[in-house]
């Protein structure tokens, strides 16, 4: 049997057993410490549902995530040590709040960094190709580096985070991410690493069955860090790889993650507004009370998902056509930037009272 054969039966038999593991976790994690692990806040700024839904998703998605751990060290007697130390740990950090263990914002943000920068020095993480003049001698610095890698975790894994609200808003982006991350590897021979990122897109398509359009489960705070930490991987091993791809592109598909992060910072200061508690202010909650308001809420909860990730796909086409040239992807990065700005302002305007 090819190893082609043996890869593609090996992930096979791992989307049936993700797929049991998903449906096994939301149909019995409400019993968890006496539900503990059920959504019932429906008043806070994010909370778009009216029952209860269980946050377990990413005990589903960690679980599924360790069988394939034990396939990946079958196929090829490897640890994946990057991979398990860091999604582990923010799994671990998101997983405390959805037992409601109450850790404030910036105590968990301190955790998160404080975990981040002790595995991305010491593994360590690094990022080779990077189209910015002046970041490239400052690269050679170690401990300027791991800082540079912790921001870019940091943006992201909270961005997962933030854009978590909507039946498959967060998965769809992933998936979509994770599906051009594969595309360029296999292009590229990096069929090894695919099969890394094709058995998340797996993980990700057993939890949008749960998830969309309607939800029995959710990812919680700990699917989404978890996620967050895979995708920022993923794209800056993508990166190392394919060094005639332009860094910039990379930061083009992941605009919609780390500049809700950025953008929304910067605008609650302004507002006179802590930059660490949410709001209801963000680019998809404006999109959603507006499509809500002729569709009605439940309709408009998973509609609103699809709209954004489909303008979202639309954006990022070009950008892949233009990834080997380091220039105009500089220049569709920043007009990305200035889409979503000009698109944030109507809908704020529009959504105002």
């Amino acid at each position: 049997m090819s190893t082609e054969s043996i890869e593609a039966s090996f992930l096979s038999i791992f989307a049936l057993i993700s797929f049991f593991i998903f449906l096994i976790v939301s149909k019995y994690s409400h019993k968890i410490k006496g539900g503990v692990l059920l959504d019932k806040d429906f008043l806070k700024p994010q909370a778009f549902h009216d029952i209860p839904v269980t946050r377990s998703g990413g005990i589903a998605a960690v679980t599924s995530l360790s069988v394939f751990f034990v396939i990946y060290f079958l196929l090829y007697s490897k640890i994946l040590y990057e991979y398990i130390f860091i999604s582990y740990s923010m799994f671990l950090v998101g997983f405390l709040d959805d037992l409601k263990i109450n850790i404030k914002p910036f105590r968990r943000l301190i955790i998160m960094v404080f975990l981040l920068f002790i595995f991305i020095y010491v593994l360590p993480i690094e990022i080779f190709n990077i189209d910015i003049p002046f970041l490239i001698p400052l690269m050679s610095n170690n401990i300027f580096s791991s800082i540079f890698v912790l921001l870019c975790f940091l943006f992201v894994i909270n961005g997962a985070n933030l854009i978590d609200g909507f039946n498959g808003l967060l998965a769809i982006n992933l998936i979509i991410i994770n599906i051009i991350l594969t595309y360029i590897n296999m292009n590229n021979g990096n069929i090894e690493f695919s099969i890394l990122i094709i058995s998340q897109i797996i993980i990700l398509l057993s939890f949008l069955l749960f998830n969309f359009p309607s939800a029995k489960i959710f990812l919680g705070d700990s699917g989404a860090y978890l996620f967050g930490s895979l995708i920022s991987l993923n794209t800056i091993i993508t990166n190392n790889l394919n060094p005639k791809i332009s860094s910039f592109f990379f930061c083009t598909l992941l605009f919609y993650l780390f500049f809700e992060v950025f953008f929304s910072f910067f605008r609650k200061i302004i507002q006179r507004k802590s930059p660490i508690y949410p709001d209801n202010k963000h680019l998809h909650m404006l999109s959603f009370y507006k499509i809500s308001s002729t569709c009605g809420k439940n309709k408009g909860n998973y509609l609103n998902s699809i709209i954004i990730n489909l303008f979202y796909l639309i954006l990022i086409i070009p950008g892949l056509y233009l990834a080997n040239d380091p220039e105009t992807s500089r220049y569709w990065f920043f007009i990305m930037l200035l889409i979503y700005l000009v698109i944030y302002s109507r809908l704020y305007r529009l959504t105002k009272n």
